[in-house]
C-alpha cells in the first residue's frame, strides 16, 4: 500500500464552470457584488447589459452549481474593454479570477478584438499583478476614478491580441492555469 505524503483535499475546488450570464444568475452575481465593491452595480444596470447591449458579453463562474464568480467585456470592433470582474471574497486566491479573465480574454479574441482595456484601483496590487501577467501594461491614471473613495484608477491596456507572439503568451499561461487547477482537483 501506497501512502501519499500530500494527499489530494476531497473538498478541493476544481476548475469553474463558465458559461454566459441570464437574468436568472442576478441574483448570485449580486451578491458577490456587494461583497466585493463598495459601490455595486444595481440589478438594472447587470440586466441592460445582458439583454440589450449587443457589444457586452457576459460570463458567470460556478463551482459545484454555486455562482462564485462572474466578468464581462464589451467588444467595439476592434477594441474591448474589461467591464467588471469579481469572484466571491471567501474564494479569492484559487486562481477564479485567473480563469475569468482567461475565458474574456478568449472571448475578446474570438469576437475580433486587436487590444483590451481595463481600470483597476491603485491599491489592487493582486489584480494588478494578475493583468501584468497576461501582458497589460500600465497606460494612464485616472485620477479619482472610484466615487467611493475618490482613489485613482490606474489604465491598463493589452495590444496585438491576434498576433502570434500573444496567442504563445496565452498558451503558455493556460497550460500552466490547467496543470495548477489539476493540482487542486
Amino acid at each position: 500500500m501506497k501512502a501519499e505524503l500530500y494527499p489530494a483535499d476531497a473538498d478541493a475546488p476544481k476548475a469553474l464552470q463558465i458559461e454566459p450570464m441570464t437574468p436568472a444568475d442576478l441574483t448570485a452575481v449580486l451578491q458577490i457584488e456587494a461583497a466585493s465593491f463598495t459601490t455595486a452595480w444595481p440589478v438594472n444596470a447587470f440586466a441592460n447589459e445582458i439583454r440589450d447591449n449587443k457589444l457586452a458579453h457576459y460570463f458567470i463562474g460556478r463551482l459545484d452549481g454555486r455562482i462564485v464568480a462572474y466578468g464581462g467585456i464589451w467588444v467595439i470592433l476592434e477594441d474591448s474593454h474589461v467591464t467588471t470582474i469579481a469572484v466571491h471574497p471567501s474564494l479569492r486566491g484559487r486562481r477564479f479570477g485567473e480563469e475569468m479573465l482567461l475565458k474574456l480574454l478568449d472571448e475578446a479574441i474570438a469576437r475580433g478584438a486587436s487590444w483590451i482595456t481595463l481600470e483597476v484601483r491603485e491599491s489592487n496590487v493582486a489584480a494588478q499583478k494578475l493583468y501584468r501577467k497576461y501582458g497589460f501594461t500600465t497606460v494612464s491614471t485616472r485620477r479619482g476614478y472610484y466615487s467611493d473613495n475618490g482613489e485613482n484608477a490606474l489604465v491598463m491596456w493589452a495590444g496585438n491580441l491576434k498576433g502570434e507572439l500573444y496567442a504563445a503568451r496565452l498558451r503558455v499561461l493556460r497550460a500552466t492555469l490547467e496543470h495548477q487547477i489539476a493540482g487542486r482537483a
